[in-house]
């Protein structure tokens, strides 16, 4: 019944999500300068379609337009509440019952799975309250997020131009069913 009432209401696109190796909670404006320091390394960036989002200013952007999607939501180590990276929630399609996540990224030192495991597990346990699919848009020269969205259950359900022209491999993973 808890899935049905949820379901009735709006989708909390900046909800906070605790897990037990990190925490989500809502971008604000004053993370600037902690996500900032994360996203600087040049490395981080490599794959993506903007791989210059290291540059402070470069990166100013993405943060504004996360601000302004009001889907953004910080990542923090909940060992020590240091920032360790960045995610969204996008494009809520009720009637499609579908919901967009995107835009990860994390510190390197939390690179290797189980950090980016939990943060999307924590956003599609959210999701499933609301919707029946999550999507994922992934450049297609990306392999390492293809990777990742492979292993939380991501399942390659067609392409799409992204607005930098480049092709995006699109996956979804479904509600499951109980």
């Amino acid at each position: 019944m808890l899935r049905a009432r949820a379901r009735d209401q709006m989708f909390n696109l900046q909800p906070t999500l605790t897990g037990n190796i990190l925490t989500l909670i809502p971008l604000q404006p004053d993370h600037f300068d902690d996500l900032y320091a994360v996203a600087a390394d040049p490395l981080i960036w490599e794959q993506h379609p903007r791989n210059d989002r290291y540059q402070k200013e470069v990166f100013r952007e993405f943060f504004h337009e996360g601000l302004a999607s009001g889907g953004a939501l910080l990542a923090q180590d909940a060992a020590d509440g240091r920032v360790i990276g960045s995610s969204r929630f996008h494009a809520y399609d009720p009637v499609n019952s579908e919901i967009e996540i995107g835009w990860s990224f994390l510190a390197r030192s939390h690179w290797g799975g189980v950090y980016n495991s939990e943060m999307k597990r924590l956003m599609l346990r959210h999701a499933f309250e609301f919707v029946d699919r999550a999507i994922f848009v992934v450049d297609t020269q990306n392999l390492r997020s293809q990777r990742a969205v492979e292993k939380i259950g991501g399942v390659r359900v067609g392409s799409r131009p992204g607005p930098s022209g480049r092709w995006n491999a699109v996956f979804a993973v479904t509600r499951p069913t109980a």
